[in-house]
């Protein structure tokens, strides 16, 4: 496998708030035991493994009940909500079921809206969907992780319309500075993903510098959104350190302040003890 080389490690341990370690890119995956050690070696001591469809929600509670480092969250992805048909319903009822399968269950994700992939004739199941995981998430106490691609409004008028729980955090935030306001003032934290390094993402790093410290995430959507400079390899939770360090730049903060931050701010959301 030609993964990126291991980067300098963290001065305080992260976590990663939000990544995919069941999903192979390009048939490469690591096993679930080596990617954890690889990341725990850089000091990303922890992981939150989110299900995005049936399959990956349920592999998501497995590994989480088999490994102290992991917690996961369970819920159809914007993107498979239409998939379902008729059985949409069906489909989250299981979703409502793992979700209280373990107590290392701890968010209901990644849902939300997503008006990039699905065309219009998807957009009536995924509402239906979105509106459906919000209130899993507020009836079982679990903190809500939202997707929003190209669906800014439609997300904010959602959560209006249904109250957002009293946890929710939006996944990969890929608004500018006063989308990110928009979602600060209704309680949100917001999660960085490694987006933010890229040359073209001035406006990722608007938002991020106006947010306040006690409301910033971090994740690697991994295998997707790998940092500058492996843009374009398969991401891993070990590769977070050039995530944060551009970060701490872009924000004017020492890196080891900020990922006190991040950690604090992470088991905030997801609850403890792991």
């Amino acid at each position: 496998m030609t993964y990126p080389p291991t980067p300098e490690p963290l001065p305080h341990p992260v976590v990663d708030s939000h990544c995919h370690l069941d999903i192979a890119r390009e048939g490469e995956v690591l096993p679930l035991e080596e990617a954890l050690a690889r990341a725990a070696a850089v000091g990303i001591a922890r992981i939150v493994q989110v299900g995005c469809d049936l399959p990956s929600a349920r592999w998501a509670v497995e590994a989480a009940a088999a490994q102290e480092q992991v917690i996961a969250a369970v819920a159809l992805h914007p993107n498979d909500a239409p998939l379902h048909g008729d059985a949409l319903d069906e489909a989250i009822d299981e979703i409502e079921t793992l979700a209280q399968a373990h107590d290392r269950v701890r968010a209901v994700g990644e849902t939300g809206l997503d008006f990039f992939r699905t065309g219009p004739e998807g957009i009536a199941a995924q509402q239906h969907s979105f509106r459906r995981h919000i209130d899993i998430a507020k009836r079982h106490d679990k903190t809500l992780q939202i997707h929003d691609r190209d669906a800014h409004q439609a997300v904010i008028d959602a959560l209006d319309a249904e109250g957002p729980p009293d946890r929710w955090v939006m996944h990969c935030f890929s608004g500018d500075a006063a989308f990110a306001r928009e979602c600060l003032d209704r309680g949100a934290h917001l999660s960085f993903a490694g987006t933010v390094t890229f040359k073209n993402a001035d406006n990722l790093r608007e938002a991020l510098a106006i947010t306040p410290l006690d409301r910033v995430l971090v994740e690697t959507d991994a295998p997707f959104l790998t940092p500058s400079p492996y843009r374009g390899k398969t991401n891993s939770p070990y590769l977070i350190p050039h995530t944060l360090r551009l970060m701490a730049e872009v924000r004017g903060e020492d890196l080891e302040t900020l990922c006190a931050a991040v950690d604090a701010n992470t088991e905030a959301v997801f609850g403890g003890p792991w």
